[in-house]
């Protein structure tokens, strides 16, 4: 981790002062009701790194308390993303539920010593006691009930004897407190639901602000490590280990939250984006989830990159995706092969060439990396090239393919346009008719004559057929805020576009799955793996080869 990281001074500094008994140990707290998206990232690398710099653990917490949203499926997702980018915990991955028994107990123990108390409001009524920002709540007529009448009311929560939220158990602490979240907080509540892990074994379940330090201190943690919204709930965190009475407990420390351009980080709106049928799942390539960009072809040694070019964040940071995109950038053009591919294909007959010839070119795999060799790619009289490499009424400085015009074949010959074959009803182009110069072949070292274009093409005869995506930004503008707002109208439409009929040269059948390649000035491609099958190839665009987003 950079020196320079406010997090790694703030605990070096306080480690100095009063250092803590035990080896470094952070823990990553996610709660299975969802896929971990890059925002998570930052947040696992931060808890990562530290732990390394420090020489200690790293720990993947599971926060399962609540067995109305989670479920294994999500844990199994969860873990398999964190150890693809690199951050495998090992055998430190834990269980909020295991902890079920412990936690209890503590609530027991704050109970006897006047510090918890089962109240009955409603939640309706439990927010209207709570007060506001300027206003002190309104203490709970329920709060002076005895140690023992608590006691008796908590384990009688804990065997079922009560309904869903018809009671619940509060920290006795402060109403008029100015943090919201000390105005006699919930710790546990009544849920008559099947738990992934513990069956039916609980019906009441910790509140995460109750569960998390216990949780902490139980592990061993020396600092949980939080993203910015949690600094209001320290307080808590602090009130419930100081009042349990436990010996070098941990701290807690926040850094900022990571938000991008143009992406959708916050879960409830991911949910809306997936159950209403706006993406393809959870691992839409337009989504920011790790299952997502996985799928479109990051690498997770990108993301990586990308975390650490962040690098210190204190509050809620907003940083341009295409940061993301250039790291990919950086990785890639060096160390991908770049193949041929027409995305809009354009049918091309060189009518002095053999018919029944064909023949094998040799052109270079990276321009950048002559390490990487040359490949053979097959060359025949009927090619074809990009609708757009072609205009029958050039515009001034466009120097590709049009009428008595004259361009190179990357890798192979100058062809030059002599006709235009067109459809007789509606006029759209079906055709070119053309002439090759058999003494421009590349690498024959022979041109005295120059021409200002070079165009990509496929051979016809040989060309695999693919269907290509194209993604730009899913949202126009930021993720909405309003709970009520019509956020759908920021959708971009053009967030997908599908190539349906793109051919490239044959290398692409051999290509292995998430291997990287490049489409000669298209971008950087990765094999779709949900979508592709022997009988259909689908590729993802994962980048261009330029930033194009920050200039529409």
């Amino acid at each position: 981790m950079n020196n320079d990281h406010f997090m790694l001074k703030l605990i070096e500094e306080e480690l100095a002062a009063e250092p803590f008994g035990r080896d470094m140990c952070t823990r990553f707290p996610p709660e299975p009701n969802g896929y971990l998206h890059i925002g998570s990232a930052y947040a696992i690398h931060t808890n990562y790194m530290i732990a390394a710099s420090f020489g200690g653990k790293f720990h993947l917490r599971f926060d399962d308390t609540n067995p109305l949203k989670e479920d294994i499926a999500y844990v199994n997702a969860i873990i398999e993303d964190i150890k693809w980018l690199g951050y495998d915990p090992k055998e430190h991955i834990y269980y909020g539920s295991d902890y079920s028994d412990e936690i209890y107990r503590s609530a027991v123990k704050l109970i006897e010593a006047g510090k918890a108390y089962v109240c009955d409001l409603s939640p309706s009524e439990m927010t209207a006691y709570r007060g506001t920002l300027t206003e002190p709540g309104k203490i709970s007529p329920y709060r002076d009930r005895s140690v023992e009448e608590n006691l008796k009311l908590f384990a009688e929560m804990k065997t079922g004897v009560y309904p869903t939220a018809s009671k619940v158990l509060r920290a006795r602490i402060d109403m008029s407190s100015p943090n919201m979240n000390m105005r006699d907080p919930v710790l546990f509540r009544i849920i008559h639901a099947e738990h992934y892990r513990t069956g039916n074994d609980w019906c009441i379940y910790p509140m995460y602000d109750f569960a998390h330090p216990i949780q902490d201190a139980i592990e061993g943690i020396t600092y949980s490590l939080c993203s910015i919204e949690f600094k209001d709930h320290r307080p808590l965190y602090d009130w419930v280990l100081r009042e349990l009475e436990l010996v070098s407990p941990p701290r807690q420390r926040e850094f900022g939250r990571l938000s991008l351009t143009g992406v959708v980080t916050s879960k409830r709106f991911l949910r809306q984006l997936v159950e209403r049928g706006h993406v393809d799942g959870w691992d839409d390539p337009r989504l920011p989830t790790l299952r997502g960009l996985r799928r479109r072809g990051f690498t997770p040694e990108s993301i990586r990159r990308f975390i650490t070019e962040i690098g210190s964040i204190r509050a809620q940071s907003t940083v341009d995706i295409s940061m993301l995109d250039h790291c990919l950038r950086q990785e890639l053009k060096g160390t991908t092969i770049s193949v041929m591919g027409v995305l809009r294909p354009l049918k091309v007959i060189i009518t002095n060439y053999p018919e029944e010839q064909s023949e094998l070119l040799a052109i270079e795999n990276n321009s950048e990396n002559p390490e990487l060799g040359q490949r053979e790619v097959p060359f025949s009289r009927t090619i074809y090239i990009e609708q757009d490499d072609f205009m029958e009424v050039p515009v001034k400085g466009f120097h590709r393919l049009s009428p008595g015009m004259e361009v190179r074949l990357k890798g192979a010959y100058f062809i030059r346009c002599e006709d235009v074959i067109k459809d007789a009803e509606t006029g759209e182009i079906l055709e070119l008719h053309c002439t090759y110069d058999p003494r421009t072949k590349s690498g024959t070292g022979f041109s005295e004559r120059k021409v200002k274009g070079t165009i990509h093409w496929v051979s016809a005869e040989h060309a695999a057929a693919v269907e290509v995506h194209l993604y730009e930004k899913l949202l126009h503008t930021d993720t909405p805020t309003e709970e009520n707002e019509d956020w759908t109208v920021r959708l971009n439409p053009e967030s997908l576009t599908t190539a349906r009929n793109a051919m490239v040269e044959p290398y692409i059948r051999n290509v292995g799955a998430e291997q990287k390649f490049q489409f000669f000035r298209h971008g950087y491609f990765s094999t779709d793996s949900k979508l592709s099958s022997a009988e259909r190839l689908v590729f993802n665009r994962i980048v261009p080869l330029k930033d194009t987003w920050n200039k529409r």
